[in-house]
């Protein structure tokens, strides 16, 4: 008898993008503090950096909700774009954009408009082809995501499942807090590795699931 293996779609995820839904812990504290108090930003202006997938897209939603702002890519940033208060999102990776950025900035400078700018690495570190575009973003102050603890480690992980909709036991959350990565990236990968295999082998996720996956990753 043949098997016909499942074919696993890349199924939308819910991303739960409210305050209530972000962990405040003493790696990402000051940085929370800082958006709670961006009515004293100096000049208006913060650039919020950190890893991928540390939680720069999640407190931009917040700080947003806070302020009215809008969020563009940096990428997609039009002139239009200027307002009273704006996200413009990983900058690092503006490439070719930077021109519409200065004019941008430029813009909210003289409205005394909100900017927050998100990023992997400081602005003194992004790669800016425009000389005054870089020398007014290494002026901005930073605040910075730093690596989670094993708390913050385990309350991602069981949001990163809440988003898939999965219900997972602490005893698994244990297990797989041993076992994986300490970055956000390498949760973020666990997760939704893990969803698809048990999609495609229909059954629940365990432990027992969890064990024979990985068992499975290193005999390969």
């Amino acid at each position: 008898m043949s098997v016909v293996k499942q074919l696993v779609l890349d199924l939308p995820v819910r991303q739960a993008l409210g305050r209530d839904d972000f962990f405040v812990a003493p790696c990402n504290g000051l940085a929370v503090a800082q958006l709670d108090g961006w009515a004293r930003w100096p000049d208006g202006r913060l650039a919020l950096v950190g890893p991928e997938g540390s939680g720069k897209t999640h407190l931009a939603h917040v700080w947003a909700a806070m302020s009215g702002a809008r969020i563009i890519p940096a990428r997609d940033l039009q002139l239009a774009d200027a307002a009273a208060a704006l996200v413009v999102e990983d900058v690092d990776g503006i490439a070719g954009n930077e021109e519409v950025l200065f004019h941008v900035y430029n813009t909210m400078n003289t409205s005394k408009g909100a900017l927050l700018l998100t990023g992997k690495q400081a602005p003194s570190r992004w790669e800016l082809a425009l000389p005054d575009l870089r020398s007014r973003l290494q002026s901005v102050p930073v605040v910075a995501l730093d690596a989670p603890d094993d708390t913050l480690l385990s309350m991602i992980m069981v949001k990163l499942f809440d988003d898939r909709q999965l219900e997972v036991s602490p005893k698994l959350i244990a297990y797989l807090l041993k076992r994986v990565g300490r970055s956000y990236a390498e949760v973020n990968a666990l997760v939704k590795a893990l969803d698809k295999a048990a999609l495609a082998a229909r059954k629940p996720l365990s432990v027992r699931f969890a064990s024979a996956y990985l068992s499975g990753l290193g005999d390969g």
